[in-house]
């Protein structure tokens, strides 16, 4: 049976993440409290952020930069800006 969390970020019950995928304190916080959904919404964002912004992941600030946009995103439901990025329209 797939485990269930009560998720901050769609507001429901729904299926949890199989393991901790982030390190430390905020990493046993997503894993208790954020579903596979969400965190599948929040890697397509992270994608966009780490190609839209050029983010090196060896630069210390562009992680710190990722994890507060992370936090943001899946914690207080505030969505990714990248000034100039226009969402393409559906057709």
């Amino acid at each position: 049976m797939a485990r269930t969390v009560q998720c901050v970020y769609l507001g429901k019950e729904a299926e949890g993440l199989d393991f901790q995928l982030y390190p430390g304190e905020l990493g046993k916080r997503i894993f208790d409290t954020i579903s596979k959904e969400a965190w599948g919404e929040w890697q397509k964002k992270q994608t966009m952020l780490i190609n839209e912004k050029k983010l090196n992941m060896m630069n210390m600030d562009h992680r710190k930069l990722l994890e507060e946009q992370m936090q943001l995103f899946l914690f207080e439901g505030k969505d990714v800006q990248i000034e100039g990025y226009v969402p393409p329209k559906p057709e």
